[in-house]
């Protein structure tokens, strides 16, 4: 275990001016504290927290932040509390303790709705002090590190946890060495013949080939040298997981890929980065489309790099990365760099990006009221993509993650003309809304007066600011269509349990619910976002159903206004208890289809047609026919009992017609009169169990779609 002496030379190294006194008595307290305590290993628990500190100064971070890697178990896991932490080692260290202790009790990787309500407590704990994630990162790569000690079925959740959030996010703060060992680690834990089996090629390698890393990196400072430009030059082989992904991505073995190898190129000035890729292209060639300048156009969390990728004589290729000595020290720690000390200063690094506008500009889309499933597509949308950087006409940068398209583009710029967006020009020439976008390019959004998001831009915009401006745009302009059918529902469903959807009723429901209002109950009601069942359960949460009378064929369907008319289509032949969709056609009532109607594909494109219907909750008669494809032996009596089998169960034949006939079997289709889908259920499960029955399907036919039509 690290000393008190060894951590506080650690923390000298950097920062001669650090408060010894603070860090040894937060060293001997969080000791005391855990005395006794034991890890998983065996091993005294202080080692740990000793261990993340130690992590910490390699990052040069300032002594709260050490002071809090000692302490950031003491409130969660002994008798220490906020207010004696706070008393002994100041306010700042108490907030930092208690943000760590908070993150560490959130469980990530829980159901979508969980995870998507601790990912929002994740975010606000970072745009308080962003020191807490760096904390907890540190923690987290400790217990990676030492993860051998838990047991196998702890270790595939810890593993998939880091892989799937701990990594992305240290990479997304530009911690890029933590991400590349934190998905190692968990690569260990998660595919161990996979990386057991990349080493061993790697070894293999090394024995047919040399020390390739040795010898271009020599050759590197050899044409660097003789172009007079002043360079280090490290070369390393890419890490197991980051081979394995890009043999999956791509398709193809270990012996097809290529850049397996990085090489930084460190220099003095910007100028001399320049100078380095010219040297570096005339002696090796360059591989179109593998070119990107990070230092004219930084990432967001203040990542400056030239990346390029060159092909040896050997056709392998290498990935070479240039960069200044203050660029690399930002690309080592990313945005933790605003904290870093040298000499006993804060280290006065002009590509450090202020933590407070980073955290904001990567929470800035996550609307709070958006839905737990659509604020995690946003936040991992925005946390596991790369960049690319296009300009608007006037030239200014634009930067959006990789697979952007113009619609994202006219939404990063300012929803109101990403919600006008018609159109489209990319380098000068009109391209559909759906183009990717590459580096580089020039784009122009046209704009019409009048436009309005479509549905069909969910499937083409990739960025959570541009999906949730179309989604609550599409929300607010359906709204009052949906408190419209949401009234509807919470009046059938009130009224099967007696009672009346009065406004007071209504009011309150949505007070329990925790909703603003009513008209926002009623609206999430009618989006299918909310169930009318749950409605009612909040008011009467002891009260069943009445038993009610059958439905009225005139009111099955809620959602249709009182004069329109509707049609079962006989593609799907929905019954009641399905979803369903009504399709309008001009001035012939309705056609409703079920919700997943191979036959919906045509009318996809016009979603102004598409009706949000429900089935009127209640006993409906059994009237709505479906027809069954019946595969039968060809014996005496059969028909009959099967005939009988559907009667039996209150079920009608309406129609039989046999489409094929051999000496041992019949083929027919039935035309059944029934009530419901659980009625379906029932008669299907009958004639499956039948000895003499073959097969029994129910049809769907897209080709049908039209009948309804004609039928008019």
């Amino acid at each position: 275990m690290i000393s008190a002496d060894d951590l506080i030379a650690l923390v000298h190294n950097y920062n001669p001016r650090s408060n010894t006194q603070l860090i040894r008595s937060a060293y001997a307290y969080a000791e005391r504290m855990h005395s006794g305590q034991t890890r998983q290993s065996g091993e005294p628990y202080f080692t740990h927290p000793v261990a993340v500190a130690a992590i910490l100064t390699e990052q040069q971070l300032d002594d709260a932040t050490i002071v809090t890697a000692l302490l950031h178990d003491t409130i969660e896991d002994t008798k220490s509390t906020y207010q004696e932490i706070a008393a002994t080692f100041g306010d700042e260290v108490a907030h930092l303790v208690d943000g760590v202790t908070k993150l560490t009790n959130l469980q990530l990787s829980s159901s979508e709705t969980k995870q998507a309500e601790n990912f929002r407590k994740l975010f606000i704990a970072m745009s308080k002090d962003l020191r807490v994630i760096l904390v907890k990162l540190s923690d987290r790569l400790h217990n990676m590190r030492t993860i051998r000690a838990m047991r196998p079925e702890k270790q595939v959740q810890k593993a998939r946890e880091t892989m799937d959030i701990y990594a992305p996010l240290a990479g997304r703060m530009g911690m890029q060495w933590m991400r590349e060992e934190l998905e190692d680690l968990a690569f260990r834990v998660l595919q161990p013949e996979g990386r057991a089996s990349i080493i061993r090629r790697f070894i293999n390698l090394q024995k047919e080939t040399g020390d390739v890393i040795h010898r271009i990196t020599s050759d590197m400072r050899h044409e660097l040298e003789k172009a007079d430009i002043d360079a280090e030059v490290f070369g390393r082989a890419k890490k197991p997981y980051s081979i394995w992904r890009k043999m999956q991505e791509k398709e193809m073995g270990f012996s097809r890929l290529s850049d397996i190898y990085g090489f930084r190129v460190i220099t003095r000035s910007e100028e001399d980065c320049y100078a380095a890729l010219g040297a570096i292209h005339q002696r090796w060639r360059a591989v179109p489309g593998r070119f990107k300048d990070y230092i004219s156009q930084p990432k967001s969390n203040g990542y400056r790099s030239i990346h390029t990728t060159v092909s040896g004589r050997d056709g392998k290729r290498v990935e070479v990365q240039i960069r200044t000595r203050q660029m690399h020290e930002v690309a080592e720690t990313g945005v933790a760099a605003h904290w870093a000390y040298r000499d006993g200063q804060r280290a006065e690094n002009p590509f450090a990006v202020d933590p407070a506008r980073w955290i904001t500009s990567l929470s800035e889309q996550f609307d709070a009221e958006e839905d737990h499933d659509e604020f995690l597509e946003a936040v991992k949308l925005e946390m596991y993509s790369d960049q690319v950087f296009c300009f608007t006409p006037k030239g200014e940068v634009v930067k959006l993650p990789k697979g952007a398209t113009p619609l994202d583009f006219g939404y990063a710029i300012h929803t109101r003309i990403g919600a006008a967006c018609v159109g489209a020009k990319v380098d000068g020439i009109r391209v559909p809304l759906w183009t990717r976008l590459k580096n580089g390019q020039s784009v122009e959004i046209i704009t019409a007066e009048g436009q309005t998001p479509q549905t069909s831009w969910l499937e083409i915009a990739t960025t959570g600011k541009a999906k949730t401006a179309i989604r609550r745009s599409l929300r607010e302009a359906g709204r009052e269509r949906y408190i419209k059918l949401g009234r509807e529902l919470a009046r059938s469903a009130f009224a099967g349990m007696g009672k009346t959807a009065t406004p007071k009723a209504l009011e309150k429901a949505a007070e329990i619910l925790r909703l603003p209002d009513s008209e926002t109950l009623l609206a999430r009601l009618g989006s299918a976002e909310l169930s009318a069942r749950d409605v009612v359960r909040a008011l009467y949460p002891d009260l069943r159903p009445k038993e009610t009378g059958t439905v009225d064929q005139s009111h099955a369907v809620i959602g249709l206004d009182r004069a329109q008319g509707f049609t079962r289509a006989p593609c799907c032949q929905p019954l009641p208890g399905e979803r369903i969709v009504g399709i309008a056609r001009r001035g012939r009532g309705v056609i409703v289809h079920a919700i997943d109607c191979a036959a919906l594909a045509e009318v996809e494109n016009e979603p102004a047609r598409w009706i949000d219907l429900h089935w009127a909750s209640g006993n409906h008669p059994p009237v709505y026919t479906v027809t069954l494809d019946l595969t039968i032996g060809n014996d005496a009596g059969v028909l009959g009992r099967i005939c009988t089998l559907i009667g039996e169960r209150s079920a009608n034949i309406s129609d039989l017609n046999f489409m094929d006939r051999k000496p041992d079997f019949y083929r027919l289709l039935m035309d059944i009169d029934l009530r419901d889908a659980e009625h379906l259920h029932m008669v299907v499960s009958a004639l499956d169990a039948e000895d003499d029955v073959a097969t029994v399907e129910r049809r769907r036919d897209p080709g049908l779609a039209g009948q309804a039509e004609a039928a008019e």
